[in-house]
């Protein structure tokens, strides 16, 4: 799966840190690198406020998807 360039783990493990701290749900979207709020942390393919994709995965979603990205 390609990911925007921006989506970096340390970028995604800060969100999930964050979410667990307070009422946050982050996600971000994999087409434009954009950061939701208020994402299900198992999102998959919401639609983004940005950029109108369907790109916008949960944190904790993309902490899976980046373990088996290509060249993660």
């Amino acid at each position: 799966m390609k990911m925007h360039r921006t989506i970096t783990a340390k970028r995604v493990i800060a969100a999930v840190e964050r979410s667990m701290l307070d009422l946050d749900s982050p996600g971000f979207c994999i087409a434009c690198g954009a950061e939701a709020h208020g994402v299900e942390p198992d999102a998959r393919r919401y639609v983004c406020e940005s950029c109108g994709e369907r790109g916008v995965y949960g944190a904790e979603e993309l902490m899976f998807l980046l373990d088996t990205a290509p060249g993660a």
